[in-house]
């Protein structure tokens, strides 16, 4: 048993970080793992199947947790994007696929799990990937997720670019929800016979109220109970508990174990606890997960590559266009762009994880012959193997020969003798302009980014579309009348380039520059801008001067201190400004000025207990 572990623990961590490194994602690594230990690569382990019904478990912990992260009341204030959008890909995709199993001569039921299974995408690839900056654009995804009742883990560093994306998200999470009743129904359609019966069925629908009912009247005070113990196993086991408990009630009355811990977490989605039932079981999620990943790769036939390597092809490229046409359409209908639909029929072509287990279950429920299931899971493997290609194909060149358009002309700006010109009306400019507005004080605004000003000028804000490193655009802004510049623009190079022409051009204008980091205020140094502002600096030392005074600390000598901090770290900048380009000066500097930092607070210490 050590050994196996050992082997798992090995082939997992030497091939994550390569899978992650290629940009495949984990869920490639951990089936590229598989295939390795497995049979069909080093022989190391033949028994597969054990380790899949033990890795099973994971599947359902993922179902519970994403139950956890449901809210119908605002899952239902999204509808239209998540059941309208998702809904029509999964019905039409699903359609289509269990269509052309049935014209091969696959009988209706088994088409339809066909069709179901490969109309679903790979919710970790996709997010993965975008999160990895493929995708990232603008718009945060996190807020979106937060109203749709969603917890933020799964999808923190999301970045959506356009409405393609956004929709692609929106189609993910309903392919998630949908997953639930597919797996709930697989079982009845194993069953023999062409209808259920009104007993088993009454039973199913008992078990399901009684699960939804009893866990709101019990599970949550019984959490609440546990919690006062302040014991972390305790609550960890009880977690663990309700997930089996669930399940073996589901599976009691012939239901999908899936469907109870799917029902499970949405009974505790409300709950108070629910971030720390997420977190704790999030360990056993994830390794069990890629256990089930690995055995899945463990028990792919490598050798149908080489016994039918067309067929294979024809079933991974028709997957692929299949869902990429049903897309098309899809966001044609909903009046998309041209670019958006691409971008959505792309993002989610191909197979996904959740079709791995329905062909497990379908296989253990005699419904799918091994043979069949062996060719669709290596058909999906090799989608998902293809996908990032295809996204860096899109990137490369396809993005760039469909969707290049001019850039917009810049505004013309009326002639004005504003005392303050600002350029970037991000975060820093629209302050500094609140600010100028409230005490009446005309300024002119330039932003180069056209999706900004569009945005910005929806709340009644004057805003110019103009580059301000362009020197006519400076001239055109009445640069040279006004008093102040304010450089507020968020692009390292851009900020530097736009310093350099006002410092040239207009030395009467005094220069407000914001800086992102330490390298960036020394660069705008060296281009003569003294008058510097770290963006996160003062908001950090009031917020270090709040922690010393929560830490029991009077105000006086909270305020004294970050004061005393604040002096020198501004004197240390100046003083290494000068050799900022030596970078062994420039970290001898760095422990020099710790150590007098430290010495200075040394001798207010000292100081104070002589007092």
């Amino acid at each position: 048993m050590l050994i196996l572990i050992a082997l798992l623990l090995l082939a997992s961590v030497v091939m994550i970080p390569l899978a992650r490194r290629a940009g495949l994602g984990a869920v490639l690594g951990y089936l590229m793992a598989g295939v390795a230990i497995g049979p069909w690569g080093l022989a190391l382990i033949t028994d597969a199947d054990a380790i899949l019904h033990f890795a099973e478990f994971g599947v359902i912990l993922l179902l519970f947790v994403i139950g956890l992260e449901l809210k119908p009341a605002r899952l239902w204030e999204l509808r239209k994007p998540v059941f309208g959008l998702g809904g029509a890909q999964v019905l039409l995709s699903a359609l289509a696929i269990g269509a052309i199993a049935m014209l091969l001569g696959q009988p209706w039921r088994l088409a339809m799990v066909i069709g179901f299974a490969l109309a679903l995408s790979s919710t970790a690839m996709v997010l993965q990937t975008v999160a990895q900056g493929r995708l990232v654009g603008r718009q945060d995804g996190v807020e979106a997720r937060q109203q749709a009742g969603l917890a933020v883990p799964l999808w923190a560093e999301v970045l959506v670019d356009g409405q393609g994306r956004r929709d692609g998200l929106a189609v993910l999470l309903f392919q998630d929800i949908a997953v639930i009743p597919m797996l709930a129904i697989l079982p009845l359609l194993a069953g023999s016979s062409g209808s259920v019966g009104v007993g088993p069925f009454l039973t199913a629908v008992a078990a399901i109220l009684g699960l939804v009912v009893l866990g709101r009247k019990v599970l949550h005070p019984l959490f609440g109970w546990i919690a006062t113990l302040g014991n972390r196993e305790t609550f960890t086991a009880a977690a663990l508990l309700v997930v089996v408990g669930a399940t073996l009630l589901m599976e009691a009355v012939g239901l999908s174990a899936s469907l109870g811990a799917f029902l499970a977490g949405v009974v505790l989605a409300d709950s108070q606890y629910r971030h720390e039932l997420e977190a704790d079981l999030e360990p056993f999620k994830g390794l069990l997960l890629g256990l089930f990943f690995m055995a899945v790769g463990m028990e792919a036939n490598l050798g149908l590559l080489l016994e039918q390597p067309l067929r294979l092809l024809a079933i991974t490229g028709g997957l692929l266009l299949v869902k990429f046409v049903a897309l098309l359409v899809i966001g044609a209908i909903a009046g998309r762009s041209a670019s958006s639909t691409r971008k959505l029929a792309l993002s989610l072509a191909q197979g996904g994880e959740f079709a791995f287990v329905i062909f497990q279950l379908a296989r253990q429920q005699a419904l799918m012959p091994s043979a069949l299931s062996d060719l669709l899971t290596l058909a999906v493997t090799l989608s998902m193997l293809a996908w990032p290609l295809l996204v860096m194909l899109d990137d490369k060149l396809v993005s760039r020969m469909l969707d290049h358009q001019p850039a917009p002309p810049f505004d013309p700006i009326a002639e004005t003798d504003n005392p303050v010109v600002i350029a970037g009306y991000g975060r820093v400019g629209q302050i500094v302009a609140r600010v100028l507005t409230v005490k009446r004080i005309p300024f002119t605004v330039l932003e180069a980014d056209p999706q900004q000003v569009d945005y910005v000028r929806r709340f009644g804000n004057e805003v110019y579309f103009g580059d301000a490193s362009r020197l006519d655009l400076l001239h055109a802004a009445g640069v040279e009348k006004a008093k102040v510049f304010v450089l507020a623009i968020d692009d390292v190079e851009a900020s530097l380039r736009t310093a350099e022409l006002v410092h040239r051009h207009f030395p009467g204008v005094e220069i407000h520059a914001r800086a992102r980091n330490r390298m960036h205020a020394y660069r705008l140094m060296d281009l003569g801008v003294s008058k510097i502002l770290r963006e996160t600096w003062h908001s950090s030392v009031a917020m270090s001067e709040a922690v010393l005074i929560d830490l029991g600390f009077t105000a006086e000598h909270a305020r004294r201190t970050a004061q005393r901090f604040a002096e020198h770290d501004e004197e240390t900048l100046r003083k290494q400004y000068a050799i900022y380009d030596d970078e062994t000066q420039f970290a001898q500097s760095v422990q020099q000025a710790r150590a007098e930092l430290r010495n200075l607070f040394e001798q207010d210490t000292a100081v104070k207990d002589r007092d």
